[in-house]
């Protein structure tokens, strides 16, 4: 493979990878009975930010190792 044909493999997977995290966000964000974008930007629920943080580490993890095989 050519570094053309790498590259493009490259931003072709990040962006699958960018859109399955924002997907499962949104299907979390969905399910739980709280809005937790307000409760972390507007009332600074430290906690809260916490758990999402390690949510979208986890997940991030997930799909790297998917893709990656």
């Amino acid at each position: 493979m050519n570094i053309t044909q790498l590259i493009i493999n490259s931003l072709v997977f990040s962006a699958i990878g960018i859109g399955v995290l924002f997907i499962a966000y949104f299907i979390v964000e969905k399910i739980t009975p709280e809005n937790t974008w307000k409760k972390i930007s507007q009332e600074n629920n430290v906690a809260v930010a916490i758990v999402f943080a390690a949510l979208i580490i986890g997940i991030s993890m997930i799909i790297s190792a998917a893709i990656h095989g």
